[in-house]
């Protein structure tokens, strides 16, 4: 009777950290799907600054947050995960108060970049956190409701910051940022306990932290910037060869380090190799989903920033609403079975949009089943393919292996929406449906792949 007191106890308590965690999450990531909706505002607060320019306000956070995800997770194994994810959370909330009050696109990148910091800190300590908490055979519904609080974020974030930024402006898309944050403090002081990986010994290697966040930044630096130089142009190739060459160095270096930091050994286990491939192009498709179909609600069909917000909003709510049965499906029958047929159905929603959607608005009998057909998609998918990447690392590698998958995700989300400005490019009101059917295209591209390695992955 006491052993199953004790194992109610500590699975309650359990619950109570996974909502924890999820309270600081929630905040992070619905700055992604606000600033989606908020970017047109911005470039009119801006206006001087073309968009190339400006989608570092979206791509500093997520190059700097893709760098730094594997070394906080390491560092959260071995100086502790309660210290880190507080930590985290601080330093969101306060560089949150700096990019509300910034005054100009330098200084409001900079804070994104501060903003970064703390968003890499929290995440793998909080998935950490969770999967030490919750007994093996709960961790896949877990870490899905962990992953659904992205979807529910999303499904909020786009309808929030269309009313924040039509009624407030797009600096409280920020600003409210700060009272989670504090609740988040406020509670996690009280409930979190401190755990460690005793393997965890060194420091993660700086000078390959530092390739990887040069050479993400040069990619896409130099396919953001395609349309302005051109790709024949010499600065384009130069930006996107020594991109590249750093990547290919950071990976030796990764190889051969004592404490690198990106553990390729990792990468022996077949289900998180295939698993991250599909993140990697699943994280391109679903960013460049987002920040697309905002522009082409605004551009194509005249929408305001608060129509924009409400037109996304079905997509995300499906997400929210089919992420739960999915982790129940992923607990018994293992991810493959969710992954293929999301990867088909995100496609067939883009699909819909390349085929039928038109310069004339057709909410209704386009964009609404494209939206609802997207957002199923997503549930199978999003935060499926972060179960499947940790499905089968130890415990003590639970921290940086999800960091790992969670950073490959970033720089899917950093290529995902250089992309769109690239496909994008500056057409005139004729070409401007063409540019964005070359954007559905990249959706249906990036949906049919994500399927086609989720056959790879086999969890059951």
């Amino acid at each position: 009777m006491l052993a199953q007191n004790d194992k109610a106890n500590t699975l309650s308590r359990a619950w109570k950290i996974l909502a924890l965690t999820n309270l600081a999450v929630f905040v992070a990531s619905l700055d992604a799907t606000v600033l989606f909706v908020a970017f047109p505002s911005i470039q009119s607060t801006f206006s001087g600054v073309s968009a190339a320019q400006l989608s570092w306000v979206l791509n500093a956070y997520t190059v700097l947050y893709a760098a730094l995800l594997v070394p906080a997770g390491r560092l959260a194994d071995r100086i502790g995960r309660r210290k880190v994810f507080l930590s985290g959370v601080a330093t969101f909330t306060v560089a949150s108060l700096l990019c509300g009050m910034a005054s100009n696109p330098e200084l409001l990148i900079a804070a994104r970049a501060f903003q970064a910091v703390g968003g890499a800190m929290l995440t793998p300590a909080s998935l950490a956190l969770i999967l030490s908490a919750f007994p093996k055979n709960k961790r896949a519904t877990a870490v899905t409701l962990w992953g659904a609080v992205g979807g529910l974020a999303a499904a909020i974030g786009p309808s929030l910051g269309g009313v924040i930024v039509q009624t407030w402006g797009w600096r409280w898309a920020f600003f409210l940022n700060l009272p989670i944050g504090a609740t988040a403090m406020i509670l996690g002081n009280r409930l979190l306990f401190e755990s460690h990986d005793p393997d965890t010994k060194d420091v993660p290697d700086i000078i390959g932290v530092l390739l990887s966040i040069a050479g993400v930044a040069l990619a896409a630096l130099g396919i953001v910037q395609s349309d302005e130089w051109g790709w024949d142009n010499s600065r384009t190739i130069i930006t996107l060869v020594v991109g590249i060459i750093l990547l290919i160095l950071f990976l030796r270096r990764s190889a051969h380090v004592k404490s690198p930091a990106l553990d390729l050994k990792l990468f022996n286990d077949s289900n998180y190799r295939f698993a991250n491939l599909a993140t990697l192009v699943f994280g391109m498709a679903f960013n460049a989903m987002f920040f697309g179909l905002v522009l082409f609600l605004t551009q194509v069909w005249g929408y305001s920033t608060f129509a924009a917000g409400l037109a996304i909003t079905p997509g995300p709510l499906m997400v929210a609403l089919v992420t739960p049965f999915a982790g129940r499906v992923a607990d018994t029958r293992g991810h493959r079975i969710l992954i293929v047929p999301g990867g088909i159905i995100f496609a067939l929603g883009a699909l819909l949009l390349y085929t039928q959607a038109q310069v004339t608005p057709s909410f209704l009998t386009i964009w609404l089943p494209s939206a609802i057909l997207i957002g199923i998609g997503v549930g199978l998918l999003l935060s499926i393919l972060s179960s499947a990447a940790v499905h089968s690392i130890p415990p003590n590698r639970f921290a940086v292996g999800s960091a790992i998958n969670q950073a490959i995700r970033q720089i899917g989300s950093v290529l995902g929406i250089a992309l769109v400005i690239a496909l994008l490019g500056r057409p005139s009101s004729s070409e401007l449906l063409d540019a964005f059917d070359r954007i559905f295209a990249l959706l249906i591209t990036g949906g049919l792949l994500t399927s086609l390695i989720g056959l790879k992955i086999k969890t059951r």
